[in-house]
This record gives structure tokens, C-alpha cells and sequence, in this order.
């Protein structure tokens, strides 16, 4: 075997495994993109105004799992929400204070093992930027209660490309 063969073979192979890697990364992208079916649940026109708690007035008002994510910023374990499943019409409201912040027809499956959501009613949250992994993540807060719901990251479904990834018990689902 010469070494024009040798380099024959080597592109063969390289032009191969190129093809396959655009073949996968296309087929993960098309399935991360899956786009949102149309509106069914009518999004909820509300007041927002600020509710300020002591924290006594928080623990008696929340179990300690919620109260953990909520007020400490903490995080469930993942896949250990029944909200996961909840495939029903209806609206998610924060378990704090009960706002509106999500409805059925944003949420996807995004196989992290937290509900997860495209978007959010507008209004429901504030945002600020977490380096508690080190790098910045970007957190999100009702912004009635200022509970800690989450972190949204740029890999979700179109139409935003976002990802709302919400702790299930910072969340009551009300059934339309």
C-alpha cells in the first residue's frame, strides 16, 4: 500500500465519520426543536404586586421542601417531581404566593428531569445571574414573592430556544 492509497483511505474515513457526526447533531437538533403545539389554556391577566413575608411567616406557610428551593435557593432532585408527568390543561402557579407563572401549552419534555417550559406569562418572573457552578448561570425569581424557581438556559424547543427548567415544588398546577 502506497501512501496514496494510505491518504485515499484516510479521507474515506474522515468524510465518513464527518457525515455521521452532521447526520447526529442534525437529528439531536430536530428533535430539540420540536415546535410547541397552538394555545389552548388563555393566559391569565394578573396583578403582580410584591408580597413580603418574614421568614417564621414563610416556614409556616410552606412544607420544607418548598421552603428549601423557594427561600434558601436550593434544588429538588431531579426526576422526583410528580409535575414531570402533568400533561392536563391548566395553569402552573408559584407555590409561594400563587401567581400565574406558566400554562400547560408551555410546557415540553425536555428529559432533565424538571418541568420544563419554552416560556413563561409575561411579568412572572425576575432574572439575575448565578455563579454558584462557577460559571454564570442565569436564575429566575417569581416576581410577586421572589421565590427561586430555577435557571433558563438557550437550549429549548423553538419558538425561544429557551429553557425554563423549574423545581416542581416551587410550582401548584391548577387544572383548567
Amino acid at each position: 500500500m502506497d501512501s496514496k492509497d494510505i491518504n485515499m483511505k484516510r479521507r474515506s474515513l474522515m468524510a465518513t465519520l464527518f457525515g455521521t457526526a452532521v447526520t447526529g447533531v442534525a437529528a439531536s437538533s430536530t428533535i430539540a426543536q420540536a415546535a410547541p403545539a397552538p394555545a389552548k389554556v388563555p393566559i391569565p391577566v394578573q396583578e403582580i404586586g410584591k408580597l413580603k413575608l418574614s421568614e417564621e411567616e414563610w416556614k409556616k406557610r410552606l412544607t420544607p421542601a418548598q421552603y428549601d428551593v423557594l427561600r434558601r435557593e436550593g434544588t429538588e432532585r431531579a426526576g422526583t417531581s410528580p409535575l414531570n408527568n402533568e400533561k392536563r390543561a391548566g395553569v402552573f402557579h408559584c407555590s409561594g404566593c400563587d401567581l400565574a407563572v406558566f400554562t400547560s401549552d408551555m410546557k415540553y419534555e425536555s428529559g432533565t428531569g424538571w418541568p420544563s417550559f419554552f416560556t413563561t406569562i409575561p411579568g412572572a418572573f425576575e432574572t439575575s445571574t448565578d455563579y454558584k457552578l462557577i460559571y454564570p448561570r442565569t436564575e429566575y425569581h417569581c416576581a410577586r414573592c421572589g421565590g427561586h424557581h430555577g435557571h433558563v438556559f438557550n437550549d429549548g424547543p423553538k419558538p425561544t430556544g429557551q429553557r425554563w427548567c423549574n423545581n416542581g415544588v416551587a410550582l401548584v398546577f391548577k387544572p383548567a
